[in-house]
């Protein structure tokens, strides 16, 4: 997969693009309703984003019933995973409260959200 540096860097520059491919990288998969909860924002807003990221190639969809489950591109360039996982590690506290708002959602019982 060929990914051009302003393409990824472009789609990374804004605020809540970069949290939502963060929090993607760092739950490995996630759903819009997580997502918008996570970030408390509207889910057009959040599903905007989504496909803009998807259109440059970071992420990749998958349905599962009325829910989509977004995900990193499984082929992305290392280089593009190594700026993920950087700056995930390095900017936790950035992240904190989106992840304990993730992490505090109601799980069904195959540890799926429970969404609205």
């Amino acid at each position: 997969m060929q990914l051009a540096p302003t393409d990824v860097f472009k789609s990374l520059a804004d605020d809540t693009r970069l949290r939502i491919t963060l929090l993607i990288a760092s739950a490995d998969e996630l759903c819009v309703c997580e997502l918008t909860e996570s970030l408390q924002t509207s889910q057009p807003k959040i599903s905007r984003h989504l496909s803009l990221l998807r259109s440059t190639g970071l992420l990749l969809d998958r349905r599962q019933g009325q829910w989509v489950y977004y995900r990193l591109h499984p082929q992305l360039p290392v280089w593009v995973l190594n700026i993920l996982q950087q700056t995930l590690a390095a900017n936790q506290q950035w992240l904190a409260d989106d992840l304990q708002r993730l992490q505090a959602m109601p799980r069904g019982p195959l540890n799926q959200p429970v969404c609205n």
